[in-house]
């Protein structure tokens, strides 16, 4: 193959991979949209994410067994802290995050989300001692000025009920970065693909139990049209977002999907307001650049 035609095939190979990624970040974020929608009906965050979990469990599960047969056993210390993973990352942070929806528009709350790399950087700062330069805390200034906008705007409408919204969604935020940091040693040795599959896995079991244990049976009997949405918010925006996170990482690297990720607060922000209609003003425009601009020092910085 000449230098020419390799060159090409690594470009498509490239923007192949972005392409993943983009996808990835816009069916992710997507979640909000679906949610919001759910909750037209009498459905509370309890039930919702049980139907979300119940949808993808099976999807899960099915993954987790091949992995459990093609690879290694686990140690009991390994299996301890992926239940524990499961608990923190995608069992909490997902059910803080989609109690803070009831109250808040998904502009805001996809913005308080993306604010995740940061508060692992601060965590890295507070209790690993990690040192950051003055480009990281310019990062942080600015992301979280752009946030700040976009809450004050939204709490002069909403008043309290904003603000407590956006404090679960805060919450999510942090447990889901805790998460990351968390994980870290666990993905090196049990690899990525088991480790998700393994921890959703988990997560969909407190999840669903959570229901039994808090709701009446009978809250399963709801419109068709929940069981359609929870079945879209299982299957485009928790398993294939999942997944094509990971092929775009394999592809394309980590740093760059990360800042792909970056279309996630514009997509929410443009679909929230063609389907939910959530009004665009110049302020939450002014506020998602901020938070953009702040995200991307921060993962040119990591690169």
């Amino acid at each position: 193959m000449t230098a020419p035609a390799a060159l090409s095939t690594d470009r498509k190979d490239f923007l192949t991979g972005l392409a993943i990624a983009i996808i990835g970040a816009i069916l992710f974020s997507t979640k909000a949209i679906v949610a919001k929608l759910i909750y037209r009906y009498p459905v509370d965050a309890v039930t919702l994410i049980a139907f979300r979990m119940l949808f993808s469990l099976p999807f899960f599960a099915a993954i987790a067994l091949w992995q459990a047969r093609v690879s290694e056993p686990l140690t009991r210390s390994e299996r301890f802290r992926i239940v524990i993973l499961g608990l923190i990352g995608y069992y909490l942070s997902s059910f803080l995050d989609f109690v803070g929806l009831q109250t808040i528009s998904a502009g805001l709350e996809r913005l308080i989300l993306f604010l995740t790399p940061s508060f692992v950087l601060l965590i890295s700062i507070l209790f690993l001692k990690k040192k950051i330069s003055r480009l990281e805390w310019a990062a942080l200034a600015i992301s979280y000025s752009g946030t700040v906008l976009v809450f004050l705007h939204d709490a002069s409408r909403g008043g309290s009920q904003v603000q407590l919204g956006a404090l679960f969604v805060l919450g999510s935020a942090i447990t889901y970065a805790l998460y990351l940091l968390f994980s870290g040693e666990m993905v090196r040795r049990v690899g990525a693909i088991r480790l998700v599959a393994y921890a959703m896995c988990v997560s969909s079991v407190a999840c669903i139990g959570q229901f039994f244990l808090l709701r009446p049976a009978g809250m399963l009997v709801q419109p068709n049209a929940v069981y359609g949405l929870s079945l879209i918010n299982a299957i485009f925006c928790t398993v294939m977002p999942v997944f094509l996170t990971m092929v775009a990482v394999a592809r394309i690297g980590a740093g760059t999907t990360s800042q792909a990720g970056m279309i996630g607060p514009v997509s929410t922000l443009l679909l929230g307001a063609v389907i939910l209609d959530e009004p665009i003003t110049g302020i939450q425009l002014s506020g998602t650049v901020l938070v953009l601009i702040g995200i991307y020092l921060l993962s040119k910085k990591k690169a």
